[in-house]
């Protein structure tokens, strides 16, 4: 039988027997693209929501084998050749122990992609990872490097499936990549021509388990580093960055270089006063500078959003892109909604939606924003813990409103370190839909009340979004919803 790990773009995959477990957005372009390269191919997956129905009949009639439903999931065909498995399948997952007891290869989307790249085009890949600001500086990323004349696009975990960006047949110049721990712990042979990891926090403790869950969540993050070509990048700030660069296997001439909201070293990019600055790939470096923009040129003015940006510049600028077009694709990028989102001024109190902010780290970064805050936070927590946050901001917090299923592990932390900040916990049904806008009304109503003129309502929850909301978007909409309806009302 072949050995998938010896195939590529070109060769026949005619015989190689691939099983793709979960359908979801990247398992559907793995089922996809392995069954146009001759693979036989099986997709399963526990779910038959939504409009994998539909592409199951579509790749169905293509040749392939798809199961979804209960139990779909549940043993491991014969004769498997290679497993390709979706990202958030933990590794103890029944089909994946089933393999690994047989020997059988497991990849992830990523490790297919970089796969099938096409050796007569080798598209470089810019890619990202860290425990926050991972779209963000992807999209930033990408922004640049269109700015710079180049067929760029976000892929990964953002934008495009990477194997279908890959397998396009008009190849792209570059790839900006955001890359989750839970793809990059399936992934073995990637070797990028520049990675980043912006931050390592407490977070997905629901996935990454025991006492060494922490030490083995950084290590799948520094895994990005793994076979680096021109230079890793770090943050200054995380010293955890720093040494995943220096355990990283990298190609020799590989640099290490470090980004700063203060002055930048030599081999650094950093902030000069108001200016962000290059001292890393300038040949003047040793004496010099070189202005990539200005703080004034960027969407937002906040710390994490700044650090951002500094991060996708030094990315952009070891594929050689020149300063200006670090300049103008950061001028010109905007981000996501949820992201930071300005919403409106009530009774001169500003509102602002930053329901991305799902984990601790994120909402203490979006907490230090702002000098006087109503901070609105809660929901699933995913077992992270919220000590170190409320002692890093609690003499910014004017009151607190909580929500959601886990609140009460805020309201602890808050008790222990905060005990003379104003709290009020919205007890409300965990539904997706009415249950979850009512109680955003409620919280809305509740931060309204404790706020005054120069304050910010901050929707920073510091916690997924499931238990009351389909997802942060749907958070962050009936945050700005219910925000408006007061405005009317003013």
């Amino acid at each position: 039988m072949p050995d998938p790990h010896r195939l590529g773009r070109h060769d026949s995959w005619e015989g190689v027997r691939a099983v793709v477990a979960g359908f979801g957005v990247s398992g559907f372009a793995a089922a996809d693209n392995l069954n146009h390269i001759g693979a036989t191919v099986t997709a399963l997956d526990e779910s038959d929501s939504g409009d994998k129905p539909g592409k199951a009949e579509l790749l169905e009639v293509l040749g392939a084998t798809v199961r979804l439903g209960p139990g779909a999931t549940a043993t491991l065909p014969d004769d498997v050749d290679l497993l390709v498995t979706s990202p958030g399948w933990k590794p103890t997952a029944p089909l994946l122990a089933q393999a690994r007891e047989r020997g059988v290869p497991i990849w992830g989307e990523v490790e297919l992609a970089w796969r099938l790249r096409d050796p007569h085009h080798d598209t470089p890949w810019l890619a990202v990872t860290g425990t926050n600001g991972k779209t963000t500086t992807v999209q930033m990323l990408d922004a640049i490097l269109r700015a710079a004349g180049l067929r760029s696009v976000a892929v990964g975990n953002v934008g495009l499936p990477i194997v279908e960006a890959v397998m396009d047949p008009e190849p792209y110049d570059v790839f900006a990549v955001e890359l989750s721990s839970f793809q990059l712990h399936y992934t073995q042979s990637m070797s990028a021509e520049a990675a980043a990891v912006l931050n390592i926090a407490e977070d997905h403790l629901d996935w990454y388990t025991g006492p060494s869950a922490m030490a083995e969540y950084a290590a799948d993050k520094g895994r990005i580093y793994n076979g680096v070509e021109r230079a890793c990048v770090y943050n200054v700030a995380d010293p955890t960055t720093e040494q995943l660069v220096r355990d990283a296997d990298v190609v020799e001439g590989a640099r290490a270089v470090g980004f700063t909201l203060g002055m930048p070293g030599v081999g650094m990019v950093g902030l000069v006063e108001e200016i962000l600055a290059d001292r890393a790939f300038i040949e003047e470096r040793e004496s010099s500078a070189a202005e990539l923009c200005t703080i004034a040129d960027l969407a937002s003015p906040a710390p994490h959003f700044v650090a951002n940006a500094l991060a996708a510049a030094a990315l952009a600028r070891a594929h050689g892109v020149p300063a200006r077009a670090v300049r103008d694709g950061l001028k010109t990028f905007r981000p996501d909604g949820h992201r930071i989102a300005y919403v409106a001024n009530v009774g001169g109190v500003d509102y602002v939606n930053d329901s991305k902010a799902t984990n601790p780290h994120a909402a203490q970064s979006s907490l230090e924003a702002y000098d006087s805050v109503v901070w609105l936070a809660g929901g699933l927590a995913k077992g992270a813990r919220f000590d170190d946050l409320v002692r890093s901001v609690k003499r910014r917090l004017r009151g607190v409103v909580l929500i959601g299923r886990d609140r009460d592990v805020i309201a602890d932390a808050l008790s222990r370190h905060a005990p003379d900040v104003p709290v009020v916990s919205i007890d409300a049904r965990e539904t997706d839909g009415a249950g979850g806008e009512e109680a955003m009304e409620r919280a809305v109503a509740a931060a309204a009340e404790l706020a005054t003129v120069g304050d910010t309502v901050l929707l920073a929850p510091g916690c997924a979004s499931m238990d009351m909301f389909a997802n942060y978007g749907k958070r962050g909409e009936a945050f700005a919803a219910a925000v408006r309806r007061r405005a009317r009302e003013e």
